[in-house]
């Protein structure tokens, strides 16, 4: 009875195991697909977010964004972000982080707000052992951006 009683819990354990790997290799999977979209995103919008377009459909003295306040929200497997983007004469004039839920501390992303006005742009320098928190701010600005825009 003693030799049957390891054998299950062998096979029992093997199981959970393998039930926990499955799990495990799934999320990541799933995880990198759903950002995978964000990084596009974030690529678009730098290149695209200088107004250089000259088409010829275009008046020189349109606007690239409507003037207001815009709330943009990045998420991902640590939480989320929403920001309010406010957009005066085509530049982005203050940026507030207005709900922050991520697993890491908010005073990791303190300081992007201001690099968002000063660059003008979503692409803010990426903090060490924030990378999520930065990635997640960076798609809440390009949200609200992209709300701004013009059509």
């Amino acid at each position: 009875m003693a030799k049957m009683n390891k054998k299950w819990v062998i096979l029992c354990s093997t199981a959970v195991a393998a039930v926990y790997a499955a799990g495990y290799f799934t999320t990541e999977t799933q995880a990198s697909i759903q950002q995978q979209p964000q990084h596009t995103q974030i690529n678009i919008q730098s290149n695209g977010g200088q107004s250089n377009d000259t088409s010829i459909n275009k008046s020189p003295t349109s606007s690239l964004y409507q003037d207001g306040t815009y709330t943009g929200m990045g998420r991902n497997r640590r939480g989320s972000i929403q920001v309010a983007v406010t957009i005066k004469n085509d530049k982005i004039t203050d940026v507030e982080i207005s709900d922050f839920a991520m697993h890491y501390s908010e005073s990791d992303v303190v300081g992007m707000p201001e690099e968002v006005i000063q660059n003008q742009s979503a692409k803010v320098m990426n903090v060490s052992g924030a990378t999520y928190s930065t990635q997640a701010f960076e798609d809440a600005v390009l949200d609200a951006l992209s709300q701004a825009q013009n059509a």
